[in-house]
């Protein structure tokens, strides 16, 4: 089912979203794609160290176990808020502009994290870093739905992919190396800093290479330039204002620590927002105002079920990591590093297949993705399995290997092909905020998983007396079942595609 998008849409894309080549034969497309790739690179190596940092930031400063949790918790939750917002802004003014705004906000909140003489610094710090993210990474995906056409476009997503997973592999062994080398009290702060060089490059490299201009002024349908007040209107203040608040509504919950029952309460407040945002998005639509997302994307079938596959996905896939490493530090007494050695083959593997899917996904669609998720929830059924085999029947624990790396195998064939798919039919003046919409589900998702999930191994962990194999088991029973809803939506797609 094809979108229907008003006439007054076409003047809602920036000047600077424009060139004056044919679609997909822009020659600066694959120098943007470096750079969007560079600052991928930047930002998952970021989080990924920032986990294995955690004691040192504890132990550094002094910090309690609240504190060192919004030092993730913070940098997640702002980084949510921002996403759809950030992603119309890019759309209207430009993505070029925004996504180096996104970045030097994001590598100069990094060097003052490095440098912060206390937690409540470093989390102010990690909360600015959030919002440089969610500023630049809905760009990202707007530039490659812009640069990119057919069969491009998934090689193009396919290599984002493959770069996840080298950040991934490599991002707990960098954090590694220089924790040890910076020491337990000044480690962390060169995982903070380390960041600071490749912004750096990223900023150059943007400067020298996106086209120009890279921001321009709004424009109405007869092409005369808005005035400052017309201009905010159409980057709809209200209904980002209205959307952030039932994003943090939602996502607060989720990350809160103090344990407080009444927090659940906002669970109900962001769905009222939602409610309130689809009315004054239809309002501010009627009004003859672009909207901030154009709500009949909805009506596609690939993007509704696409973005239910991605938020459900990954409610269940991003605990996979935090288990494996809980089971092999806790449970069976393996340092850091060692435990977060147990995924390289997994993350590299996901990077090949990755690239691999991006060159198919335009012949084979969804069913890439349905092949993918087969594979993850093989990998997850035989990891489960392995554990097992570890009490039961004498298995070395290090044959989780092989089950972990079926997961990587997979979910190179799952992420970007998705994003590929719900973004196909997504018009180029709603790109940014269409994959942050996207992005968002998948923030909310991985939210409620990692809260639901390590809340039920724990759980387990207390009823069982500390057995650290039953509880992991369960957990991962919890991301089977997840996946498995997931798969479904995927089988619907097919089926959708295919009438």
């Amino acid at each position: 089912m094809e979108v229907t998008f008003s006439p007054h849409h076409k003047s809602s894309t920036s000047e600077a979203n424009r060139t004056d080549y044919p679609a997909g034969q822009d020659p600066a497309r694959w120098r943007v794609l470096i750079i969007v790739l560079v600052t991928v690179f930047m930002s998952l190596i970021s989080v990924s160290i920032v986990n294995v940092a955690l004691p040192s930031i504890q132990s550094g400063l002094g910090a309690t176990d609240s504190d060192v949790q919004w030092v993730l918790s913070g940098y997640a939750l702002t980084f949510g808020v921002v996403l759809v917002a950030a992603g119309r802004a890019g759309d209207l003014v430009g993505r070029g502009g925004i996504f180096l705004l996104g970045i030097a906000v994001y590598t100069i909140s990094a060097a003052v994290a490095g440098f912060a003489p206390n937690a409540h610094s470093l989390n102010i710090a990690r909360f600015v870093q959030g919002v440089g993210a969610g500023l630049l990474n809905p760009q990202g995906v707007g530039m490659i739905q812009q640069y990119f056409r057919g069969e491009e476009r998934g090689r193009a997503f396919g290599y984002f992919g493959a770069t996840v997973g080298i950040a991934v592999a490599i991002g707990p062994v960098l954090g590694g190396f220089l924790i040890k080398l910076g020491g337990p009290d000044h480690g962390w702060r060169l995982t903070m800093l380390v960041n600071a060089p490749i912004g750096l490059l990223a900023i150059i490299l943007g400067l020298m290479w996106f086209p120009r201009p890279l921001f321009s002024r709004v424009r109405d349908a007869a092409g005369n330039k808005l005035g400052i007040f017309k201009a905010l209107a159409t980057l709809d203040p209200i209904g980002a204002l209205i959307l952030g608040a039932a994003v943090w509504c939602i996502l607060f919950p989720f990350m809160d620590s103090t344990g407080s029952p009444a927090v659940w309460w906002l669970l109900l407040a962001g769905a009222v927002l939602i409610g309130v945002w689809v009315l004054w998005e239809r309002h501010h639509k009627a009004t003859g105002h672009p909207p901030m997302v154009d709500l009949n994307i909805f009506a596609t079938s690939s993007f509704r079920n696409g973005t239910i596959i991605a938020t459900l996905w990954f409610m269940g896939i991003t605990s996979i990591w935090v288990l494996v490493a809980l089971y092999f530090q806790n449970g069976l007494g393996y340092s850091a590093l060692a435990a977060g050695s147990v995924g390289i083959p997994s993350a590299l593997l996901n990077s090949i297949t990755a690239t691999i899917a991006g060159r198919k996904i335009s012949r084979y669609g969804r069913m890439v993705v349905i092949i993918g998720m087969l594979t993850t929830i093989f990998g997850l059924i035989a990891t489960v399995v392995f554990i097992w085999g570890t009490t039961h029947w004498g298995m070395n624990e290090w044959w989780l290997i092989l089950s972990l790396a079926f997961i990587g195998l997979g979910q190179g064939a799952v992420v970007s092909p998705n994003q590929t798919l719900t973004l196909a039919q997504v018009p180029d003046n709603y790109a940014g905020s269409s994959g942050a919409v996207l992005q968002t589900g998948q923030r909310i998702g991985t939210a409620i998983g990692l809260a639901v999930i390590t809340a039920i191994v724990f759980a387990m962990l207390q009823s069982t007396s500390g057995d650290w194999p039953v509880s992991i088991m369960t957990g991962f029973g919890v991301i089977i079942a997840v996946c498995l809803v997931s798969l479904s939506f995927g089988f619907a797609d097919q089926r959708a595609s295919r009438s």
